[in-house]
C-alpha cells in the first residue's frame, strides 16, 4: 500500500467510474442463477435531495449487494414518480412546463443517487409522466374498465372552489385547502373508481400470508379494510310523508343495543336528507353547513357532533317508542347506508350528540359486578363487556348471544313482505376515486359522446399523450380550457365527442412500476414470462408514511392483473420493510429564520453563533430532514468532505434501522476514523503477509484464534444482513477490527514480519479478504481499494461471499463465572468437554479459590456444566 491515510475523494469517483463503464450491475433476464429482486419506493422527483433521503436506498444497496455476493442475479432498479400536483404548482409559480421542472429534477437527483454508489441497473429506469409508461397504464384502465374492475358514480369529494378542483383528504387542512386557503366544500361529482371492495375479502386474507411484513403494517390494512359483521335493520317510517320512502335501512354490528337506541341519524348526504332538504329551507342550509369541510373520517369524527331534527319518526323494530330521524354530520354516506340508530349509553359519539340534543341516555349493557339499580352513564359511554337488561327478551344474555337472538328475531319478521333484519357483511374500505382534475397525470382514455355515453379510446389510439401547450394562467385544469385536445370524434358513431379530462391519481402510478421494472430495456412492459420470472418483489424497502395507500393499492393491482392472465402471483412484495428517518438538529438565528446546518458555528464552550459572527443561534430538536426548516445535509457536502462510504456507515451503525437515527458531526466524524481505521489495517496485515500463503497442513493456537473470529465474522454479518439488521453487522466488524488488530500487535512484537510462520500469515490474509468482502455491501468503495492492495483481479463488487468452515464457528472452550460463597470472583475458560471433575481440578487451582479456602477443604464445589460454578468455602 502506497499512503498510510484512505482518500474517498480519489477513490469513489474511480470506482464508480469503473462499476458503471463495465455495467455490473446491469441485470439480464436470461441470467440461469436464482433471481432476487430488490427495491426501495421510488422517489418523488421534487428537486434536490438530502442525505435523509439516502437511507432507505442505502439499505436496499447493502441487501443487493450481499445478495449477488450470494450467487443470486439481482434486480435492482429505480424510476421516478414523476406525475404530480407540486409540479403543476411549479409551473405556475416558475412560469414553466410541468415536465420541463421534472426532467430537470430528475436530472439532478439521479447525479445525486449516484454519488451514493449505489449498485442500480440504471438502464431500467424510468419516469411515470413517459408515454411508454403511462401509455401501458391507460392499456390497463381499459382492461380493468372491460373486466369490470372500474365504475363511473357520483361520489362527495373535497372541492376547492378558487383552484377549481378535487383534494385529497391530506390537502385540507383546517377545512381549507391547502394551497388556495379557500373553505372546501364537499361536493357531489361524477368520479372513475377502481372497484378496489370487489376484491375486500382477498386483500384481507392475503394479509395472513405477508409473514415477512411488519406486524403493525398488516394490522393498519386490516383495520383500513375494516371487515365487520352485522346486521340490516329496517326502520318503518311512522306516517310516512307522501313522496318519501317508506322505511329507513341501517347497517349496526351492534343490534344488542336496540333497546338503548334514542335516535336515527342520516348523512348529509344520504337521498332521504337530500329530498327533504329540498323541502325544507333551514335543512338545506345545514346540509350545505355540513359539506364545507373534509371528507376524512378523522375529520368528521373529531368534529363538533350538529344535528337537525327532520321531524320524521320511525317504529322500533323491537317495540320500543318511536325514534326521532336526524340529519347529522357526522354519519358517512360511505359507510354502510349512510344512517346509523344511535345508542348514546354504549357509543361515545352517540352520546355527544344525545347530550346536545336532550335526547335519552338509557344504558342496556350491565358491566360485570355493577348494581343494575344503581348503574347510570355519565360523561363517558361505555363500550366494555358485560350482560344485557333493560332489553325485554335479552335481559340476562351476553353480548355475542343477545346479537344472535336480535337477528333470529329480525330475522324471523316481516316489512312490506321482507325481513326486518339481514345479516351483513361490511367493509370500511371504499371504491378507489381515481379522477383528480389537474393536468400533470395520466389522461384516462375515455371518450364521452352524447349518443354512446362514456367510450373506450381504440387500444391503436394509445397513449392518448398530454398536450403540450397548455397554460396555468386560469385557476383550474387547462385540459377543460385547451382549444383542441379535447375535441374528437366518437370512436364509435363518429359524431363530435370530448375527451374525459381528468387525470390519473398518482397512486395508479405507483402500483405497478415494480412489475414494469421486470422486463428489460426496449421490450414490451408487462410481458408474462418477465413478470413471473421477477414477483414477487423479495424485499421492499420504504417509509411507513405508505403502509397503507400504497400498499394496499399495490397489492389491489397485482390481484386485478392476475384475473387479467397478466401476472401469476397474488402479492406485489414477499418482504417489506419499513425504515426510520434520519433526523437533524435545527438551527434559528437571532431574527428567527431557519439556518442551514453550514451555517452555524458550534464552539468548545457549548454555545453555537451564526458562522463568522458573535449572533447566537438557537438550536432546536432533531426533526426529520426539511428543506423548509433547513435542517438538511446534501450528499454532496459528505461526499467532498468525507467520503460517501462515511455517511453509509453512519447510516447503518448503532441504531436499529426501523427507526429514526439522528444526523451528527460526531458520528460521521467517528464513521470517518473507523473508515481509515479498517485501511491502516490492511496494510499492517500486508507488512505482515505481504503474498498470498499455501494452506498449512496444522494451524497453531494464535492463528486458529483469528481464524475463528474471520469466520465467525463472516458468518454472523451474513445473517445480520439476511435480517436486516444492518447495525449489528456494523457491531460484528467494529468488534472483529479490535480482535484482528490485537493479533496483529502481538505478532509484531513477537517476531519480525518475514519470520511469522506460515500459518499465521495464511490466518492474516484469510482474515483480511474476509474482512474486506463482509464490508464490501456496506463499504463497497473502501472495500474495493482494500481488494485491489489485495493483490485480487477481480472487482469486490463481484466477488463471492466468504466460503465459512462450519467446523471454526463451533467453539471448542467455553468462559464460566466462579462464585464463592455465592458472589462472583472469577472467570474460568475451560475445554467444552471438560468433565466436572477436570473442571472441579481446574477450579481449585485458581489463587482467588485457594485464597478463599485458606488451606482448607472446599465444603461444596457446585458445577453447572457450561453455565457456572459454586463453590462453598
Amino acid at each position: 500500500m502506497t499512503t498510510e491515510r484512505y482518500n474517498a475523494r480519489d477513490a469513489e469517483p474511480r470506482w464508480q467510474k469503473i462499476w458503471d463503464e463495465r455495467g455490473i450491475f446491469r441485470t439480464r433476464n436470461d441470467d440461469p442463477r436464482p433471481k432476487y429482486y430488490v427495491l426501495e419506493m421510488f422517489p418523488y422527483p421534487s428537486g434536490r435531495i438530502h442525505i435523509g433521503h439516502g437511507r432507505n436506498y442505502v439499505m436496499g444497496d447493502v441487501v443487493a449487494r450481499f445478495k449477488r455476493m450470494k450467487g443470486f442475479n439481482v434486480l435492482h432498479p429505480m424510476g421516478w414518480d414523476a406525475f404530480g400536483l407540486p409540479a403543476e404548482n411549479a409551473a405556475i409559480e416558475r412560469n414553466t412546463h410541468p415536465g420541463v421542472w421534472t426532467y430537470e429534477n430528475i436530472a439532478t437527483m439521479r447525479e445525486q443517487l449516484k454519488l451514493l454508489g449505489l449498485s442500480l441497473d440504471w438502464s431500467r429506469e424510468i419516469a411515470t409522466c413517459d408515454p411508454s409508461y403511462y401509455g401501458e397504464q391507460q392499456r390497463i384502465f381499459l382492461k380493468f374498465l372491460e373486466a369490470g374492475l372500474v365504475d363511473r358514480k357520483e361520489s362527495e369529494v373535497n372541492w376547492d372552489p378558487v383552484d377549481h378542483t378535487v383534494l385529497a383528504n391530506e390537502q385540507v387542512i383546517d377545512g381549507r385547502g391547502w394551497r388556495s386557503g379557500a373553505l372546501v366544500e364537499r361536493r357531489k361529482l361524477n368520479q372513475w373508481f377502481f372497484r378496489i371492495t370487489a376484491l375486500a375479502q382477498e386483500l384481507l386474507d392475503g394479509l395472513d400470508t405477508l409473514e415477512r411484513w411488519p406486524d403493525k403494517v398488516r394490522l393498519m390494512q386490516r383495520n383500513w379494510i375494516g371487515r365487520s359483521e352485522g346486521l340490516h335493520v329496517r326502520f318503518a317510517i311512522a306516517d310516512a310523508p307522501e313522496g318519501l320512502p317508506s322505511e329507513i335501512k341501517v347497517y349496526t354490528t351492534r343490534p344488542d343495543t336496540l333497546f338503548g337506541a334514542s335516535f336515527i341519524a342520516l348523512s348529509p348526504g344520504h337521498p332521504l336528507a337530500e329530498t327533504l332538504g329540498a323541502r325544507d329551507g333551514d335543512l338545506r342550509a345545514f346540509i350545505e353547513e355540513c359539506r364545507r369541510g373534509g371528507t376524512s373520517t378523522a375529520e368528521i369524527e373529531t368534529q363538533e357532533k350538529m344535528g337537525f331534527d327532520t321531524g320524521l319518526r320511525v317504529r322500533h323494530p323491537l317495540g320500543g317508542p318511536d325514534l326521532p330521524v336526524y340529519v347529522a354530520n357526522f354519519v358517512l354516506m360511505e359507510y354502510g347506508t349512510g344512517a346509523i340508530f344511535g345508542c348514546p349509553a354504549h357509543d361515545q359519539r352517540d352520546l355527544d350528540f344525545a347530550r346536545k340534543y336532550g335526547l335519552p341516555v338509557t344504558p342496556v349493557v350491565l358491566p360485570p359486578g355493577a348494581d343494575p339499580a344503581v348503574f347510570a352513564v355519565g360523561d363517558v359511554a361505555y363500550d366494555g363487556e358485560g350482560t344485557l337488561y333493560h332489553s325485554g327478551f335479552l335481559d340476562g344474555l351476553s353480548i355475542p348471544d343477545a346479537k344472535e337472538a336480535v337477528a333470529a328475531r329480525l330475522e324471523g319478521e316481516t316489512l312490506a313482505g321482507a325481513p326486518v333484519g339481514e345479516r351483513a357483511v361490511n367493509f370500511r374500505l371504499r371504491d378507489w376515486g381515481i379522477s383528480r382534475q389537474r393536468y400533470w397525470g395520466c389522461p384516462i382514455p375515455v371518450i364521452h359522446c352524447a349518443a354512446c355515453g362514456a367510450v373506450p379510446v381504440p387500444e391503436d389510439q394509445l397513449p392518448v399523450r398530454l398536450p403540450e401547450d397548455v397554460t396555468f394562467d386560469q385557476p383550474g385544469n387547462p385540459l377543460d380550457r385547451h382549444p383542441t385536445w379535447k375535441h374528437v370524434a366518437c370512436p364509435r358513431c363518429g359524431q363530435p365527442a370530448t375527451r374525459e379530462t381528468d387525470t390519473m391519481d398518482t397512486f395508479v402510478d405507483s402500483s405497478w412500476y415494480f412489475a414494469r421494472f421486470a422486463s428489460e430495456p426496449g421490450a414490451a412492459p408487462l410481458q408474462k414470462g418477465a413478470t413471473d420470472h421477477w414477483l414477487p418483489v423479495d424485499q421492499y424497502i420504504g417509509g411507513i408514511e405508505h403502509a397503507i395507500l400504497h400498499l394496499l393499492y399495490s397489492r389491489f393491482f397485482i390481484r386485478a392483473l392476475k384475473t387479467l392472465g397478466l401476472v401469476s402471483v397474488e402479492e406485489p412484495f414477499a418482504g417489506l420493510f419499513t425504515q426510520g428517518m434520519i433526523v437533524h438538529e435545527t438551527y434559528k438565528d437571532a431574527a428567527d429564520r431557519w439556518l442551514f446546518p453550514e451555517e452555524v458555528e458550534k464552539r468548545p464552550d457549548g454555545s453555537s453563533v451564526r458562522l463568522g459572527t458573535d449572533e447566537p443561534v438557537t438550536i432546536g430538536a432533531p426533526e426529520k430532514m426539511s428543506k423548509s426548516k433547513k435542517n438538511v445535509v446534501p450528499p454532496e457536502i459528505v461526499a467532498d468532505t468525507y467520503g460517501v462510504d462515511c455517511a453509509r456507515w453512519f447510516m447503518l451503525s448503532d441504531t436499529p434501522p426501523e427507526r429514526d437515527r439522528e444526523w451528527t458531526s460526531a458520528g460521521i466524524e467517528g464513521a470517518w476514523r473507523f473508515q481509515q481505521r479498517i485501511w491502516r489495517l490492511i496494510g499492517e496485515a500486508l507488512a505482515i503477509a505481504p503474498a498470498p500463503v499455501a494452506r498449512p497442513d496444522r494451524f497453531g493456537p494464535e492463528s486458529t484464534a483469528l481464524r475463528r473470529a474471520a469466520h465467525g465474522l463472516a458468518a454472523d454479518v451474513e445473517a445480520d444482513i439476511d435480517r436486516l439488521h444492518f447495525n449489528k453487522a456494523v457491531s460484528r466488524v467494529h468488534s472483529f477490527v479490535t480482535v484482528f488488530a490485537d493479533a496483529l500487535t502481538a505478532a509484531r512484537a513477537g517476531t519480525s514480519a518475514p519470520n511469522v510462520a506460515p500459518d499465521f500469515a495464511f490466518a492474516v490474509r484469510e482474515a483480511a479478504r474476509f474482512l474486506t468482502l463482509a464490508i464490501t455491501p456496506m463499504l463497497p468503495h473502501l472495500a474495493e481499494e482494500c481488494w485491489a492492495s489485495l493483490g485480487e483481479n477481480s472487482l469486490a463488487a463481484q466477488a463471492a461471499w466468504p466460503e465459512i468452515e462450519p467446523g471454526l464457528l463451533v467453539e471448542d472452550t467455553v468462559t464460566l463465572p466462579i462464585q464463592i460463597n455465592g458472589k462472583r470472583r472469577a472467570d474460568i475458560t475451560v475445554p467444552v468437554a471438560a468433565s466436572p471433575a477436570e473442571v472441579e481440578d481446574a477450579v481449585l487451582a485458581l489463587d482467588v479459590v485457594v485464597k478463599a479456602l485458606d488451606g482448607r477443604p472446599p465444603k461444596r464445589i457446585i458445577v453447572v456444566p457450561q453455565r457456572i460454578v459454586n463453590v462453598v468455602a
